[in-house]
């Protein structure tokens, strides 16, 4: 499935109905979805295609989040590439670093609904495409 506008995420979550969920949602907002089912293939699927966006799970097997966020920044030909992590091991609103901090500059509650989730990556996206930082 390809998306009329082009924008394509990577979604990196051990979690499959989690995994649907995001999936359709970013899918309803014309994305094309790309999964992986933990940090290792997510750096592989990362390595493999263009993403306009990465959103990766904190907690996984093989490898976490941090460090598959990491990874994934330093393979990036993208000087400030769009990763988020989504965390269950907090419960306030999601926010940004001027830094990355864990890998990435924006940390989603994964209790955040999925089409909260997906605004968010859609405004992150429109600050990079006109030139503004990701915080």
């Amino acid at each position: 499935m390809t998306a009329e506008n082009g924008r394509k995420i990577l979604l990196v979550d051990d979690d499959k109905f989690f995994q649907k969920v995001m999936s359709d949602a970013f899918e309803g907002a014309g994305f094309t979805v790309v999964t992986a089912g933990d940090g290792q293939a997510g750096v592989e699927a990362y390595a493999q295609g263009r993403f306009d966006a990465v959103v990766l799970d904190l907690v996984m097997p093989r490898m976490g989040g941090v460090s598959a966020s990491l990874e994934i920044a330093r393979l990036s030909q993208d000087p400030d590439p769009v990763l988020i992590l989504l965390t269950s091991m907090f419960q306030g609103a999601p926010h940004e670093h001027p830094i990355p901090e864990m890998g990435a500059k924006v940390h989603i509650p994964k209790s955040t609904p999925p089409l909260d989730i997906v605004i968010i990556v859609e405004q992150l996206l429109e600050r990079k495409r006109r030139g503004f930082s990701a915080a």
